[in-house]
């Protein structure tokens, strides 16, 4: 996480920064703010689409009875995608319009996916209550080593107390 952080905020820039005078150098100054401009403009158009969009598909699931998974991580991606475009930049703007186009998106949900659920694989290991449940249980963690726990399986048993 050290390391990604790392590349947000120093190397992502310094990229951003060389591609922009590559491209500046080859079709002038001028003509790059124009294209900065026109990116921002249809990146903007993009997510007020989507976003509505994806509100629809939110809204739709909700009244079904179902759960909204898939709209709420669109959602999200949506979300990052204009944060991205909102960064002066062609490296950046590339990734938000990945975000953003519908059949990028999917692609996008299951990196997203891949990476929260090995963050939260990784945190549940670490956790003090890790060896809580058994391997089989299917709970982030579960096959954490269990260490010197035991489980001692029992049974309740109700006394009816007459008042």
């Amino acid at each position: 996480m050290r390391l990604l952080l790392f590349l947000a905020f120093l190397v992502v820039p310094v990229l951003e920064i060389w591609l922009l005078i590559q491209v500046g150098s080859v079709i002038g100054g001028p003509a790059t703010v124009a294209l900065l401009i026109a990116d921002s403009l249809l990146g903007a158009w993009l997510v007020r689409r989507e976003g509505r969009r994806a509100w629809r598909a939110l809204r739709t699931a909700l009244e079904s009875g179902r759960m909204p998974d898939k709209e709420l991580a669109d959602g999200g991606i949506i979300l990052v995608g204009g944060t991205l475009l909102l960064t002066p930049g062609f490296f950046t703007d590339v990734f938000g319009f990945l975000c953003l186009i519908p059949f990028t998106r999917p692609m996008m949900r299951r990196l997203g996916s891949w990476f929260f659920e090995r963050r939260i694989k990784k945190m549940a290991a670490a956790s003090p209550y890790a060896n809580l449940f058994p391997p089989s249980s299917g709970f982030p963690g579960a096959d954490a080593p269990q260490g010197n726990s035991r489980v001692v399986h029992g049974e309740v048993i109700r006394e009816d107390r007459d008042s």
